[in-house]
């Protein structure tokens, strides 16, 4: 055998997966054909954040004069906003190239495919072919933007989020279909840049696989920044003929026709698993995804698959974690298996939006009984003085035995918050351990104890 372990894909999932086969002393090749670090670093999580970042201090300038700072008016540099977005991106993909190097991995340039008899085939840019071996082959080959039957995508009116991080000029008008962590995060983002923004949404709330007290914050929050938002509509067809984009949008009160610059198709992600020789090796699939057991095992033995191609949350850290224990397994390893109701989710947008565990929908349907706590960011000392108060936390509780159930965020940087209770719930804390631990003073952090006392009957500061 060439290697130990070939991971076919240099994500999240793929990159971390070959660090860590590395570290366990396994010979280690990870075949990459466009960009190490993948859609993560290159076209996600990475320069999304920094557009985003962009945003949020052209936000902050034009609200100076509330934070009794007097400046002159602020224009908003398109063209360096997006040249930011992709240094930011090509400085971490350089990241883990040093990592790869470091940690003695071969990368191979190329399409990756696996074959049967622990065979991987690459081609090369230039067409040429060569195969590897390896003992273990770990499929992470990540997924793409979803194509909707009525809605494709031509790169130019009708886009996906590659094109969204990358438009030869800012548009004037914009509908996003799909109001998903993607959507409502290029919604926020070219808004507050000044596009006249229009959210439409399938599902009865936006950002519909939160908590519905959440989702009804954020849609406030944007209807006061100025984004319009259609819910339980959808987008029938695009007339694209003329100089911009005529939307037929189908609402419960009939036909409505929005005009536009662009549309931005935000309507989740689909996962890579054509031609990566799932047939060949008689892999199976179900449902656009590839089956696996708790550490990863396809039906065939000796391959592997991880990340966005696996049922499980499609996001970046979830890969990571399915690739750590993935090859722990390999190396003889006893890891334990990923609590997939224990990830947390973030959402980037502005306020942003995080949240773990059961939302209070779901604990009721799974037959618990609940105490509920919720402490609004405007009764935040620290909320108040950083001028951020819009959003709440919300804490669900097993009203039996204190079980911490969930907890559902939304407002300025609770995405840094949320980790607090993924440690929690991993450790089994109670209510009343939640409510002992004393938090520091003024933080936005103090939101938690608050709503836990809130739940069992305890706040002050309401």
């Amino acid at each position: 055998m060439n290697y130990d372990v070939i991971v076919i894909g240099s994500g999240p999932g793929g990159y971390v997966a070959a660090i860590r086969a590395s570290q366990l002393g396994l010979k280690t090749a990870v075949v990459e054909r466009e960009s190490l670090g993948g859609i993560c670093l290159n076209w996600g999580c990475i320069p999304t954040k920094a557009l985003l970042k962009s945003a949020q201090v052209f936000e902050y300038i034009n609200h100076a004069a509330e934070y009794g700072i007097k400046t002159a008016e602020a224009e908003a540099d398109f063209a360096a906003v997006i040249k930011r977005s992709r240094g930011v991106a090509d400085g971490m993909s350089k990241g883990v190239q040093f990592l790869m190097k470091k940690n003695k991995i071969d990368v191979i340039m190329g399409t990756g495919k696996a074959k049967p008899g622990n065979k991987v085939e690459v081609k090369a840019a230039d067409g040429t072919q060569k195969d590897y071996t390896a003992t273990s082959i770990i499929l992470a080959t990540g997924g793409r933007s979803r194509e909707l039957p009525n809605l494709k995508q031509d790169g130019k009116k009708i886009i996906g989020y590659r094109q969204a991080m990358v438009l030869p000029e800012q548009p004037k008008s914009m509908v996003v279909v799909g109001s998903g962590a993607i959507g409502v995060e290029f919604a926020y983002f070219y808004a507050t840049l000044g596009t006249k923004v229009t959210v439409v949404e399938f599902m009865e709330n936006i950002v519909p696989v939160e908590d519905e007290d959440i989702s009804k914050q954020l849609l406030r929050s944007f209807k006061k920044a100025g984004i319009e938002v259609m819910t339980s509509s959808s987008v029938e067809s695009v007339d694209t003929s003329g100089a911009g984009c005529k939307v037929q949008v189908k609402t419960a009160a009939g036909m409505v026709t929005l005009e536009c610059d662009i549309v931005l198709s935000a309507a989740g992600v689909v996962a890579n698993i054509e031609n990566i020789g799932l047939e060949e090796t008689g892999i199976k699939t179900e449902k656009g995804k590839v089956i696996v057991d708790e550490f990863y095992n396809t039906n065939v033995k000796g391959y592997y698959a991880i990340g966005d191609i696996v049922p499980g949350q499609a996001l970046a850290h979830v890969a990571s974690a399915e690739g750590i224990i993935c090859v722990e397994k390999i190396a003889g390893h006893k890891p334990e298996p990923l609590d997939y109701n224990n990830i947390p989710g973030c959402t980037y947008c502005s306020p942003e939006i995080a949240s773990v565990g059961y939302t209070e929908k779901a604990a009721k349907a799974a037959g618990y009984e609940l105490k509920i706590g919720k402490f609004p960011f405007s009764a935040s000392g620290k909320a108040s003085a950083a001028g951020a108060k819009d959003g709440f936390i919300k804490m669900i509780y097993d009203a039996k035995y204190g079980e911490l159930l969930g907890a559902h965020m939304i407002g300025a940087n609770v995405t840094e918050l949320i980790a607090e209770i993924v440690v929690a719930r991993k450790l089994e804390t109670t209510g009343h351990e939640m409510l002992k631990a004393v938090h520091p003073h003024p933080t936005m952090s103090e939101a938690i104890m608050e709503a836990t006392a809130d739940a069992y009957g305890e706040v002050i500061h309401l």
